[in-house]
């Protein structure tokens, strides 16, 4: 397979001049080269197939243990001019980084196969979706691409139509962790990653062409890119609501997209149209709608299990493949919360021995298409996607943040995701458990100045006809005990309830400085096991800890200068003086 596209293949026999690869493969997308892909790594070691009887079609992949989360003290944007990068990004001159590029990729896929991956980030057919080439050494991230996005033929088809393609271009190099960089050039649409074969830093559809590229292509031509799941909310009066919600890594996004009502909300129906990215657009009629340019998922594993996310649990038993989860005797995977089995060889090959750490990693990961699961909405795959009735932010917050409360209008709604903070978790390296900004969830994702993004979400508010209600929302808050006030999971629903209540306008709510909240009475918590006085202390505003956290939020707002928009300070003003 070749290409008419001149500029493509100019371009692929460039990166074989320079990287010198023994071979070069197109891939089609066909399902006999993914089992061909996964057969070679078998054969190399890079693949361990597990028990094919009770998990069919599943394979474990250990990576480097130096090689197992982002690393975002080493990726950057190298936009021409600095400011455009924002104190947001890590920046590099863009001459810099090419010449640094060029010196790491020289020869670097001698004895190796060079793949070229075409690829469509949404529905082939959608106005809405982007294309983008990948050039990689590693078949692991070929067979994974094939899973995460419309890889293939089909994709290729359509860059050949349209011309236009986001370049990505990776190899693994040597792995070691100092000649290991992920540069972008937004104003190239290129991506160039070296050093590490882990899914965020290797498969580069995902965050590096699906948020940190697309987030400026967004912005040149008036939509969003957002790490947002998508999902379908049926009531039991057959009113159906979309969602989308932005939360940090780890915090939540993927059991949220696959909730499971509990059963005492009968009648309700949850469908999932994305776990982790949202590309968000105004049609003709003014509405914001959303599509889901992932097909697939690369979620974290651990604390997947039957009573947390059986739809994850289960889908995942079948056409999967893990990264650096443990696995049991008889070859199963194995990993902290999955609820059955006893790991006996941990994520390092080693014999697993608790005085090592956890069994499986803490960021160990499952890529699976998202077609395999239970609740997939066949809206997933429509090319006009779907009317987004409210927008949801939320964090991992112990204290402040309420369960839930809604912002008074769309500049509110802004200065609410531009402040959303969280406590790190295992999905970044650096410590864990240390609080920090992660506007609208975007922090390592954004690929632009987050002054400019914060404007540019502002001026949504002229642009749309009509736009969604805003959230946010905390799962995570804590007593002095700490422990978690509320139960989350399925339960979530309840509060999903009175997000999509006050959508349709059924229902009232308590006005406060920071937004409005929900009476104690209106969140439905028949069957759920709180302890006495819990949902008051859920919904409860501490006005001097608000103070102490809007003072936090202006420190962080005024270090973009004069990029910050001024509306957002005078919102932030107003929420100030109404905190008294």
């Amino acid at each position: 397979m070749t290409t008419s596209n001149a500029a493509l293949r100019k371009w692929v026999d460039s990166v074989a001049a320079l990287t010198k690869p023994a071979k070069i493969h197109w891939c089609d997308g066909s399902e006999a080269e993914y089992l061909s892909l996964i057969e070679e790594m078998q054969k190399s070691g890079d693949l361990l197939a597990l028990n094919q009887k009770t998990y069919p079609n599943c394979y474990l992949h250990r990576s480097s243990p130096s090689d197992v989360a982002r690393v975002e003290h080493l990726t950057f944007v190298c936009s021409t001019d600095r400011d455009d990068a924002g104190p947001n990004n890590n920046w590099m001159a863009p001459d810099q980084a090419h010449v640094k590029m060029d010196e790491l990729f020289a020869g670097a896929m001698q004895g190796r196969t060079l793949y070229v991956i075409p690829y469509c980030m949404g529905p082939i057919d959608s106005p809405y979706s982007r294309c983008g080439v990948e050039i990689t050494d590693s078949a692991y991230v070929a067979a994974n691409m094939k899973l995460m996005t419309r890889m293939g033929k089909a994709a290729l088809a359509r860059i050949e139509r349209e011309g236009t393609f986001v370049r990505g271009l990776h190899s693994t190099g040597d792995l070691n962790p100092e000649r290991r960089f992920i540069m972008h050039f937004p104003e190239e649409l290129l991506i160039q990653s070296i050093g590490s074969g882990y899914g965020g830093n290797a498969l580069l559809g995902k965050k590096c062409h699906a948020l940190r590229i697309a987030s400026w292509q967004a912005r040149q031509e008036g939509w969003l890119a957002e790490h947002m799941l998508l999902v379908e909310i049926e009531n039991p009066a057959g009113e159906r609501f979309y969602i989308a919600a932005a939360f940090p890594s780890a915090c939540g996004k993927t059991n949220l997209a696959m909730l499971i009502p509990p059963e005492s909300m009968a009648g309700w129906k949850v469908r999932t149209l994305g776990d982790d990215i949202a590309w968000l657009h105004l049609d003709d009629e003014g509405q914001l709608r959303a599509i889901n340019p992932e097909a697939g998922y690369f979620g974290v594993v651990p604390g997947t299990g039957p009573t947390t996310n059986r739809n994850a649990y289960e889908m995942i038993r079948h056409n999967t493949i893990f990264t650096n989860v443990a696995i049991t005797a008889d070859k199963e995977p194995w990993w902290e919360g999955k609820g059955d089995g006893k790991p006996a060889i941990d994520w390092q090959g080693r014999p697993y021995d608790a005085k090592n750490g956890p069994a499986a990693h803490p960021n160990s990961r499952f890529t699976v298409s998202a077609q395999q699961g239970s609740s997939y909405s066949p809206l997933a795959d429509d090319p006009r996607g779907v009317p987004i009735s409210a927008i949801v932010f939320g964090g991992r917050r112990r204290e402040l943040a309420p369960l839930v409360y809604q912002a008074k209008n769309w500049r509110h709604g802004v200065l609410m995701g531009a402040g959303v903070a969280s406590e790190t978790t295992a999905a970044a390296t650096g410590a864990v458990g240390v609080t920090r900004r992660d506007p609208m969830a975007m922090k390592p994702f954004c690929g632009y100045n987050f002054g400019d993004y914060w404007k540019h979400w502002l001026s949504f508010e002229k642009r749309a006809k009509k736009l969604p209600a805003v959230f946010h929302v905390n799962w995570f808050r804590q007593d002095d005990s700490r422990h978690f006030l509320w139960p989350g999971f399925g339960d979530n629903l309840r509060v999903i309830q009175w997000i999509t209540e006050r959508c349709a306008g059924k229902i009232g709510a308590r006005e406060t400085a920071i937004g409005f909240l929900p009476n104690s009475a209106d969140i439905d918590s028949r069957g759920v096991d709180l302890k006495p006085g819990a949902l008051d202390a859920l919904l409860k505003v501490d006005a001097g800890q608000w103070r102490t956290e809007m003072a936090s939020v202006e420190k962080y707002l005024k270090k973009f200068g004069e990029r910050l928009p001024a509306e957002l300070l005078e919102e932030h003003r107003r929420v100030v003086k109404d905190l008294g």
